[in-house]
């Protein structure tokens, strides 16, 4: 093979050239792979190569080593392991070889493809003289040698656990830190050297705790955001943003001495990188310091003191900081892309930061800037109050920004009708978080008619101004109707018709530039969701156009000719389906009228949709839905939608649709009751087979736990066949060890175990007040062996809770002493005895200690 011809060709302009070049490339990997990974390597380090084919050969040979997909990547992984020796020196010869190339594109593909292996072979204990060569090739190579070099360290250190690089991390560092002073020569070594220490914060821990080490690289750090080159300032930055983030705690002396006078001098550079890297420094110290205060005051209320405390950075900063950050909010730019981060959106971002940060004290701070500004004839200033206004909504404490509010809603409100773009769709977002956050200021006779007025106007307006006043209508909907569903009129019932129509309207649009069509449907699935009695005849209307858009759209299938179309109409299947899942919630049983046509025209929908359509889980929820609201009238539906069940439930690549599935026959046992006994053989036998297949996420794995228990609960006694399978099955589940210290894994189990103590619940009750109830009693045992290692490990309100409610259950059900001896274990007692101040917990704990009082007297 040619192979420079081959890389040539997946350089080509043409798609079909690339293409077939691509697949050239695939088909060799495939045939002889060892022989492969050595022409690439050869022609990555093949000087009197053309530098863009050594570029291309270097990311061909960085692919032969890399995956995004965990399983691929295990795939690739054993298969260079698996390579002989001499093929593999070679490839490692030839990339170490390749960062020093003259070519500087080529030393930096060399430095992805020796990261690559690295990652392989560190870990397996191969390769263990490579951190000594880098570190030679840093300490005596030229700057292109350096700049290559420094960039695979960083790589290596991005990519790999700390823990494999620990016993090097001395040296590493110093070589680092080394390329990173103020008196190396070269801009490029030190932007390369800067970008590698950001990646190996995280291992260098305990250099960190040593204040010397601290100190030493806290100055190369500060002195680099000085460097003559901005690049180099930029990497500086987003190091002090990254070590703010990881060393927190350790902060407090740079702080005083020097981070609060270099940032607000970057916050003042008149390079936008720089700017935005020194106000991320200010929203991260936000961050850190909003989690401190969460994590106080859940001590507090435990009666604890907090493992970390604040050094509230932020409000000792805020004189300087907030002129700086409200000035750059004036630096808006006119023809700005939507999706283009530029430095007044981070200001902004900052700012919304610091008044959760700080809280109350921000106001005073900004205030003087609205008011002097809010009618500046400068769209640039006017724009910036109001973006301020809406910023500092979301912290202090509400009765000092109620009035504020008050007094600047009428404002706001005509400001819906600026000359300027920017100022009207800032305003939208503004109001809607003033309906989100401070509704109570909204005074129903004064503000809701102006108000709504000028939001629907807004819905004909750009598309980001529609996007911001449909966020605006369903937020004020959402709080202003908040547990009011069911009452016969409400605050906004005058205005349904007008505000459903308009967002109907935009829903009408061929596009869904700036997410507006789609926002205009999630509005109005909340008006549906919190419509009072007064305008179910408005919500009956909205559910016959839907459907009618659903079934014409649905005759447009065969019609669509590219990715775009198809996307286009999932997206708008997706929307559909999710109005209808709504209306058929808020109707209930009065649904019946519609349930045919809704039924048919589902089943085309999942029939014509395709078996990767995203719009197959919005589809199976409606179904669920239909299933909840019909009871036991969905059972004529059933025998049609069977065939699309089954799949969903084995399609293991999908593990999203799966889980919907799962779900739904839950949704089904529970609406047909003692009518799904027919179907529990199918079901059961899917849901068994879900649980031991390997293939299936293991996130999966829990609905299908929980959802014995729906089946159990729904069809009583007959669930007696699936009995021992199940109980075997939950026993084995509960058996598996946790690992406090693996997040991730602990996370998973603490959910299985809900999940578990949630199917034990649903068949205690299923058989309880039946004949079969004494099919429960060789089980108890282990029941109890379960709840003891779950109450010893895990002391959550949710397992408390659903502990408590199972140990209840299980009294009630033999109240005659035959468990007298395990519900009068010490454990039993001290879980069913524990002080805690949810009331609901507090009253599951006072029923089941009752129960067991009952059972064993």
């Amino acid at each position: 093979m040619d192979i420079a011809a081959v890389l040539s060709g997946t350089l080509a302009a043409d798609a079909s050239t690339r293409e077939a070049a691509t697949q050239q490339l695939e088909s060799a990997a495939l045939q002889n792979f060892p022989a492969y990974v050595t022409l690439l390597s050869a022609e990555l380090a093949n000087e009197q190569s053309q530098p863009h084919l050594r570029n291309a050969a270097g990311i061909a040979l960085k692919n032969a080593f890399t995956s995004r997909d965990e399983t691929r990547q295990n795939e690739v992984t054993a298969r260079w392991l698996g390579v002989p020796d001499e093929y593999k020196g070679k490839v490692k010869a030839d990339s170490l070889t390749a960062l020093s190339s003259p070519a500087q594109r080529v030393g930096a593909a060399a430095a992805q493809v020796v990261a690559a292996i690295a990652a392989i072979e560190l870990p397996n204990n191969e390769w263990q003289d490579l951190i000594t060569s880098l570190l030679n090739a840093i300490n005596t190579g030229d700057v292109n040698t350096r700049v290559a070099t420094l960039q695979c360290i960083g790589y290596i250190c991005e990519t790999i656990s700390p823990e494999i690089l620990k016993l090097r991390s001395n040296e590493i560092l110093t070589a680092v830190v080394q390329g990173a002073r103020r008196d190396e020569p070269s801009a490029e070594v030190q932007l390369a050297a800067m970008k590698a220490l950001y990646n190996c914060l995280e291992f260098i821990k305990e250099n960190f705790d040593r204040e010397g080490e601290r100190n030493y690289i806290m100055q190369v750090v500060c002195e680099a955001t000085q460097n003559p080159a901005v690049t180099v300032q930029v990497a500086a930055f987003e190091t002090l943003v990254r070590i703010m983030s990881l060393y927190y705690d350790k902060m407090s002396y740079y702080m005083e001495r020097a981070l609060f006078g270099l940032t607000v001098l970057g916050m003042n550079h008149p390079d936008e990188r720089v700017a935005q890297q020194a106000v991320e420094f200010w929203s991260t110290v936000c961050e850190e310091e909003i989690d401190l205060a969460i994590e106080a005051a859940d001590a507090q209320e435990y009666g604890d003191m907090p493992e970390r405390e604040s050094k509230y950075f932020a409000k000792v900063a805020l004189p300087e900081i907030v002129p700086v950050i409200l000035r750059l909010l004036t630096r808006q730019e006119e023809d700005a892309e939507d999706d283009e981060w530029n430095i007044s959106m981070a200001a902004g971002t900052c700012l919304t930061l610091l008044a959760q940060a700080v809280g109350d004290t921000i106001v005073s701070f900004v205030v003087p800037f609205i008011e002097s500004n809010i009618k500046s004839p400068d769209w640039h200033h006017r724009e910036a109050a109001v973006m301020t206004f809406g910023s500092i909504l979301d912290g202090p404490d509400p009765q000092i920004l109620a009035p504020l509010v008050s007094q600047a809603l009428p404002l706001l409100i005509d400001m819906m009708q600026d000359t300027n773009t920017h100022v009207k769709d800032t305003t939208a977002w503004t109001l809607g978080r003033i309906c989100d956050i401070l509704v109570t200021t909204i005074k129903p006779e004064t503000n809701l008619p102006p108000l709504i007025k000028a939001l629907v106007v807004g819905l004909d307006d750009t598309p980001r101004i529609v996007t911001n006043a449909s966020w605006a209508l369903m937020t004020l909907s959402d709080q202003i109707n908040d547990g009011a569903e069911d009452a016969q009129t409400g605050p906004l019932s005058p205005f349904y018709e007008a505000i459903i129509t308009a967002l109907m309207r935009v829903t009408e649009k061929t596009s869904n530039e700036a997410n507006s069509r789609t926002a205009a449907y999630e509005a109005l699935a909340s008006y549906v969701t919190h419509s009072a009695n007064d305008t179910m005849n408005i919500v009956r209307q909205l559910i016959v156009s839907i459907l009618t858009r659903m079934e014409a759209l649905l005759g447009m299938a065969n019609q669509l000719l590219g990715v775009d179309d198809r996307n286009n109409w999932n997206e708008l299947q997706g929307n559909f389906c999710s109005i209808i899942g709504c209306v058929t919630r808020k109707l209930g049983a009065e649904i019946q009228p519609l349930a045919n046509q809704i039924m048919t025209l589902v089943l085309q929908l999942i029939q014509v949709a395709g078996k990767q359509s995203t719009v197959l889980e919005d589809a199976f929820l409606v179904v669920g839905n239909m299933a909840s609201a019909l009871e036991q009238n969905f059972h004529p539906y059933l025998q049609a939608f069977l065939p699309f069940l089954g799949p969903a439930l084995k399609a293991y690549d999908d593990p999203q649709l799966c889980s919907v599935a799962v779900g739904l026959i839950g949704d089904i046992c529970r609406a047909l009751s003692e009518l799904s006994a027919g179907y529990c053989d199918m079901f059961m036998s899917a849901l068994l087979e879900n649980l031991t297949s390997p293939a299936l996420d293991r996130s999966v794995k829990i609905s299908v736990v929980a959802c014995f228990g729906d089946i159990a609960m729904a069809i009583g006694p007959s669930f007696e066949p699936y009995l021992g399978a199940t109980m075997g099955v939950l026993r084995q589940a509960g058996e598996q060890k946790v690992d406090p210290k693996d997040y991730e894994t602990f996370d998973y189990y603490t959910q299985l175990r809900e999940a578990i103590i949630e199917a034990y619940t649903g068949i205690v009750t299923g058989l309880k007040v039946t004949e079969k109830k004494s099919l429960l009693v060789e089980h108890i045992p282990s029941i109890f062996q379960f709840l003891h290692i779950v109450y010893d490990e895990d002391h959550s309100e949710t397992v408390l809770k659903q502990s408590a409610g199972l140990i209840g259950d299980l009294a009630e059900t033999f109240p005659n002493g035959q468990l007298k001896e395990v519900l009068l274990h010490d454990w039993v007692a001290s879980l069913l005895k524990t002080k805690i101040r949810n009331s609901e917990v507090k009253k599951t704990l006072r029923w089941a200690r009752e129960m067991v009082k009952r059972a064993t007297q």
